[in-house]
């Protein structure tokens, strides 16, 4: 009896440790802005793609972590020697989570109603010079150019180009439906989303270790660490809190990361009104900035000063922040020539994200030495935000960080809320969009680049880093961010 009370014994804790060594299926990811949808073709704010890009919609073609473009729902493609014509290879087999199948057909309403007149696509612009679609067979997609396209492939893989079908896309943006790895498990307005594993997912040496994925919504800096540490949340791909992630880096229950994004911080500049029509102006508040301190201010020294609306990581990046130095005399004698000797009053309209606020509290230090006053009012994002400056162009200056990669463009596009038009700089944008040598295409952009640097539609700030941390024994998210996204297909707990 006593040599079976052993046995029984032994094998218990045998069951226990085994128990207390399988690792969790679940994750919990904090955010600090929660998407108004989950649509990405449909509206531009980045927490949509955050959420659902790579976990939940795919595309014909993917970003991978290390900027490439890669394979996805095409399997591959060829490029006519004119650069006219696309033609793709689908995969087969590939089923939504609501069981209609993926095919050429598809794919075809799915661009067809991106480039649409009616199309509410964010970007548009990206599908505009898509003549036809061809469907040969339920596996051949073939795309008629009506001129080169040299960055087609790569925003073929943004979040605004996945592939949604007939049936459910007029009922994405509450309730998604793609071909990704998870599937949609429900959204709690104001707290969270829900991600469940797709087992009919098509791409069998992919499929994701996760059962579970749940994305909290925690805008205050302060909750996030406390969430973090209490266990509420498991990570912050994204953390918002620079004063306290050095406090993380020394945790051993943490991983922490700095890697690199697309975040470009600027602050816009009105040019519809004055006195910001005038390029004197523009510079005059440029030269008031120094952007060092502003980064050890702002972001506790995270972060790299930039000239123009690029980043070191893309390609025919120039430096460009010596082209206006800080210099508050010379700003105040650029003000003089324009006749504002006394200064001026302005509002900027600050999102209430933290990187925003704290931003424009050093800007407004920054300008009052040259005698502009101004005045921070803090503004509802994205709601409140997108229509008062995006879309009625309703203020003086605004903050925010740009997010989308390569978007150099939208100084190009007609009445964007800069306000800023200029032929020479539109004509580089289209030389750099429709070159297909990418050398050739990178010597556009760092000329568009410059231009930009010299007129100072906005206040070109610095590139915020990815402040990742997650828990000690959760493995697999991105360390840089090439395009904003939480893809979750390689997450794993190894403890």
């Amino acid at each position: 009896m006593r040599r079976l009370t052993a046995i029984l014994a032994f094998a218990l804790a045998a069951f226990l440790g085994n128990a207390h060594a399988a690792p969790r299926s679940d994750v919990v990811i904090g955010m600090s802005i929660e998407p108004a949808g989950l649509d990405p073709t449909v509206a531009a704010p980045v927490s949509i793609g955050q959420v659902v890009w790579q976990n939940l919609f795919q595309g014909l073609v993917r970003i991978a972590e290390d900027g490439s473009v890669r394979p996805q729902l095409a399997s591959d493609w060829t490029i006519s020697p004119d650069g006219l014509t696309y033609r793709f290879t689908l995969r087969q087999g590939v089923t939504f989570h609501n069981g209609a199948a993926f095919s050429s057909a598809t794919a075809r309403f799915a661009l067809e109603r991106a480039r649409g007149a009616d199309s509410a696509n964010p970007q548009k612009r990206f599908f505009e010079t898509i003549e036809r679609i061809e469907t040969p067979d339920a596996a051949t997609l073939v795309l008629h150019l009506t001129r080169p396209t040299g960055n087609l492939l790569y925003w073929l893989g943004w979040p605004a180009a996945v592939m949604v079908e007939e049936g459910s896309a007029a009922t994405n943006r509450t309730q998604p439906v793609g071909t990704g790895p998870f599937r949609f498990g429900g959204w709690t307005a104001g707290d969270s989303v829900r991600l469940v594993r797709f087992d009919g997912y098509w791409d069998a040496a992919s499929r994701p270790a996760l059962d579970s994925a749940t994305f909290r919504f925690i805008n205050d800096a302060q909750a996030q660490m406390a969430a973090l540490q209490s266990g509420q949340v498991d990570a912050f791909p994204e953390f918002a809190a620079p004063e306290l992630f050095g406090r993380l880096e020394g945790d051993a229950g943490f991983t922490t990361v700095v890697g690199n994004t697309e975040l470009k911080v600027v602050a816009g500049i009105n040019a519809r009104r004055a006195p910001f029509n005038d390029p004197r102006v523009r510079r005059a508040l440029m030269m008031a900035v120094d952007r060092h301190a502003l980064v050890a201010g702002a972001w506790s020294g995270y972060g790299t000063p930039i000239g123009s609306h690029y980043t070191p990581n893309d390609p025919g990046f120039v430096d460009l922040t010596g082209t206006i130095p800080y210099d508050p005399a010379g700003a105040r004698a650029l003000l003089a020539q324009a006749g504002l000797a006394d200064g001026f009053e302005a509002t900027i309209k600050t999102p209430q994200m933290p990187y925003a606020t704290r931003s424009a509290e050093i800007l407004q230090a920054f300008l009052a030495e040259i005698g502009v006053r101004l005045t921070i009012e803090p503004t509802e994002f994205p709601a409140a935000w997108v229509d008062q400056v995006f879309t009625r162009h309703d203020f003086d200056l605004t903050i925010v960080a740009h997010a989308e990669p390569m978007d150099i463009d939208i100084y190009a596009r007609p009445n964007y809320y800069f306000g800023y038009a200029d032929a020479n700089f539109d004509s580089l944008i289209e030389q750099a969009e429709t070159a297909t040598d990418p050398q050739a295409r990178a010597a556009f952009y760092a000329e568009a680049q410059r231009k930009l640097a010299g007129d100072v539609p906005a206040l070109f700030l610095f590139v915020m880093p990815k402040l990742g941390v997650w828990r000690a024994g959760l493995d697999g998210f991105w360390h840089d961010e090439p395009i904003p996204s939480n893809d979750l297909t390689n997450v794993r707990w190894v403890e």
